[in-house]
């Protein structure tokens, strides 16, 4: 029998951990179709609670963190949706100038807040979403798309949003198009390729923004974390196919209300660790 080394398994314990994250949350993606920072962002929180990291750094790590692996894993969905037709490039085109100034400037805002204040922001987005999935309320297309200014000013408010909760921006931006006419593929193609851009900014912003910070533990750059970041990219890859192919034999409206009850009580328990 061979005796497994304590030492060796502390030192994979974490790894193991973050790989478990990027596993959960690609299947979930693929399952459920939500994005990937509703669930890469408080599950790294747990993560960074039980592995002692500095409080004072934590949410804009897992913040940070989640935007990086976003910037990867939405290449191969809109690239997807795009070889559909299902992208409407006019409105990504549109819409990109704000989404880039709304979601890097929401970094600067988020550097500047405590970690107590983004638990509690991302607490009440997290009941929105659930909310959102439990009543699965679509809004009337009642106009066309806006043009560029009005785009970039819906852009910048996603991207704000976005960045204070480290997710791609689907939950705002969905809806949105469908206001807008756009029909549901399109909607969700469009919107993919609006994740990309988001989690570009967004990261880019939590690197600089942590650049100087001295709190952060070895591994980081900036408020991105790299262990975490390599082992959620490679696992979600690997996972989200999977969730793609149960999403045809498994009840998915079911399933998206257990999860909105899920996230409700995620983000419940995130309100009272304030507390």
């Amino acid at each position: 029998m061979v005796a497994v080394n304590p030492n060796m398994f502390a030192i994979l314990l974490p790894y193991l951990a973050y790989l478990s994250v990027g596993a959960i949350a690609g299947l979930l993606a693929g399952l459920l179709g939500v994005g990937g920072g509703l669930i890469i962002v408080p599950m790294l929180m747990f993560c960074f609670t039980r592995l002692g990291m500095p409080e004072e750094s934590m949410m804009h790590l897992a913040l940070g963190t989640s935007l990086a692996s976003i910037a990867f894993t939405s290449v191969s969905s809109f690239m997807s949706h795009h070889r559909r037709g299902a992208v409407v490039w006019t409105a990504v085109r549109r819409i990109v100038p704000g989404i880039l100034a709304g979601t890097f400037g929401g970094t600067f805002l988020a550097s500047q807040l405590s970690t107590g204040w983004l638990k509690g922001f991302f607490s009440v987005f997290l009941a929105y979403v659930a909310v959102q999935m439990l009543l699965d309320r679509k809004p009337p297309p009642s106009r066309e798309l806006p043009g560029i200014w009005g785009m970039s000013a819906v852009g910048s408010a996603i991207g704000l949003v976005s960045s204070l909760v480290g997710i791609g921006g689907g939950t705002l931006s969905v809806p949105f198009l469908l206001w807008c006419n756009l029909t549901g593929h399109r909607a969700i193609g469009t919107s993919a390729a609006i994740g990309f851009p988001i989690a570009i900014g967004g990261s880019l912003g939590y690197l600089v923004n942590g650049w100087q910070a001295t709190s952060l533990p070895p591994g980081a750059v900036g408020y991105v974390y790299l262990p975490a970041l390599a082992c959620i990219v490679s696992a979600s890859v690997l996972t989200a196919p999977l969730g793609v192919r149960l999403a045809h034999r498994l009840p998915v409206t079911r399933l998206k209300r257990i999860f909105a009850v899920l996230l409700i009580a995620v983000g419940a328990r995130m309100l009272l660790s304030l507390l």
